[in-house]
């Protein structure tokens, strides 16, 4: 079945498929650079980042944004915590929980590896995505994030 739009129809099995098999293939690209220049991989990364651009977040707000479950965050956040990149800390507000800070050596990681995952991104994107196309391809991709989000759309149940 096709999804009939104002420019013609979309297969949108085939464009559910091209959707994911890039947002893979991305990511494992990613994943490769990282762990190859600062010895962490592409989830690694985006919680750390996380935590930088939002001090003192949580378990749980790590599992929101990311749309994982509070289990595999924790974990994540275990191994960070064991590499001396993040550290917990006692949340004023809720003894059940903990505040999530980086390290300085979490900060310089992060800071450095940024670097590294802006450039093979804009590597990758480069050729297909022209100056012009790459802002409205952005744009429809926020858009469809926030929709979901807002409509709480695959969220995980645990």
């Amino acid at each position: 079945m096709a999804y009939k739009s104002t420019g013609g129809s979309t297969d949108l099995p085939d464009f559910f498929s091209d959707l994911v098999r890039c947002e893979t293939r991305l990511y494992n690209a990613l994943n490769d650079s990282l762990r190859e220049r600062h010895c962490i991989v592409t989830s690694q990364f985006e919680f750390l980042r996380h935590l930088r651009d939002h001090p003192g977040s949580r378990v749980a707000d790590l599992a929101a944004a990311f749309a994982v479950g509070i289990g595999a965050t924790s974990k994540g956040v275990d191994r960070l915590e064991k590499h001396g990149w993040v550290a917990r800390h006692p949340n004023p507000s809720d003894r059940r929980s903990s505040l999530l800070a980086l390290t300085d050596d979490g900060r310089e990681l992060v800071d450095a590896a940024e670097g590294t995952f802006t450039e093979r991104l804009a590597e990758l994107l480069t050729d297909t995505l022209d100056d012009p196309s790459m802002p409205v391809v952005a744009r429809t991709l926020a858009k469809l994030r926030s929709a979901l989000e807002r409509a709480q759309i695959g969220m995980p149940t645990g």
